[in-house]
């Protein structure tokens, strides 16, 4: 569990420093959450083995710091610490990026937990990035309609990323209350009004801190944090979609419905957010016991930071994205006709 540990707590360190001291500080956090991380997914290789255990120290751990980082970020952004313009920018691009990779990817995986303790503390996360309707749009929506046209927040091919980014924001908004009001039929407080009442009161407490600076600051944060997740779900499920059966209905999920990486860095510091097809295929399991070692599945060529800059130009994403879509397609009509071999053997088999 210690790199798991290593890997997210140490941006978030030398972020709190540069939160507290600003001036240069401010360079070095936007290195680490760039250029460091890049480095070592290219030039170290490590693998981290799936292995027993929740994680949960690591992950509740993670959800408090959230919290102490956001405040500090939003004191140190309304002028509590010398920073240039350029230094204010270079920080608020490091904090969007921790919030919007680590996190997401820690309220994720609190989300799916079976302790509601830690359910909530994930939910807390993503109300104060001023995105809670996402914890009913993932839980409600995207898991159960993921790689199908009924999911906004899966990615269609040759889409480009800000298409995607408005498509996305308000479908799963508006599929999220959607599904809550079904399941709920006027019973009981709508999780939308606690989405709704604790983005007041985020917003609320940035006031008390910065001012109107805080309110701005907590806004630019919330934004860029919110692109970042946005730009994980494209990343993780672009082009890929479930076969309609003659029922109508869409395919069980499988592995080839999601987009893995392997870089080990960068899957250690997003609690293996990375391995998403076994998130997908068992939602319920803990990061730590995620696995990436099932052949034929869907791989990226480099880690989820690292392609989600490229989808933010959609010419070089598309260009590198079709190649392999294109060879995804080949396996994918190879393993069906193996598959109607098999079946035609057998079915001689049977009659013989």
């Amino acid at each position: 569990m210690a790199w798991y540990a290593i890997a997210s707590l140490t941006p978030a360190a030398i972020l709190a420093v540069a939160c507290l001291l600003g001036g240069g500080w401010a360079w070095g956090a936007l290195a680490t959450m760039t250029v460091a991380i890049a480095g070592l997914d290219r030039l170290t290789r490590v693998v981290l083995p799936a292995r027993a255990g929740d994680g949960a120290a690591v992950a509740v751990l993670l959800g408090l710091v959230h919290f102490v980082l956001l405040f500090l970020g939003v004191r140190a952004l309304s002028g509590a610490v010398p920073l240039t313009g350029a230094q204010m920018v270079a920080l608020t691009a490091a904090l969007g990026s921790f919030f919007g990779q680590v996190s997401n990817s820690d309220a994720h995986e609190l989300i799916h937990a079976r302790n509601r303790w830690r359910v909530r503390l994930g939910t807390a996360v993503y109300v104060s990035l001023l995105f809670g309707h996402h914890v009913s749009a993932h839980l409600r929506v995207h898991h159960p309609h993921v790689a199908t046209p009924r999911d906004p927040n899966s990615a269609r091919a040759g889409e480009g990323f800000y298409r995607f980014w408005a498509r996305a924001w308000a479908g799963s908004f508006r599929e999220g209350w959607r599904a809550e009001t079904r399941l709920r039929q006027g019973r009981g407080l709508h999780p939308y009004a606690v989405y709704g009442g604790g983005a007041l009161a985020t917003l609320a407490a940035a006031s008390l801190v910065g001012g109107w600076r805080g309110v701005a600051a907590l806004g630019v944060l919330a934004l860029w944090a919110q692109t970042q997740l946005l730009l994980a779900d494209y990343v993780q499920h672009y082009g890929l979609c479930r076969e309609t059966r003659a029922d109508g209905s869409a395919e069980p999920v499988g592995a080839a419905h999601s987009w893995n990486a392997a870089p080990w860095f960068s899957g250690a510091m997003m609690l293996n957010a990375p391995r998403h097809s076994d998130h997908h295929l068992n939602p319920a399991r803990p990061f730590p016991a995620l696995r990436i070692d099932t052949p034929g599945l869907p791989m990226l060529p480099a880690g989820i930071p690292a392609m989600a800059m490229l989808a933010t130009v959609p010419p070089l994403w598309r260009r590198v994205m079709a190649r392999r879509l294109a060879a995804l397609a080949r396996v994918e009509v190879n393993q069906r006709l193996s598959e109607q071999v098999r079946n035609s053997a057998d079915s001689g088999k049977v009659n013989t």
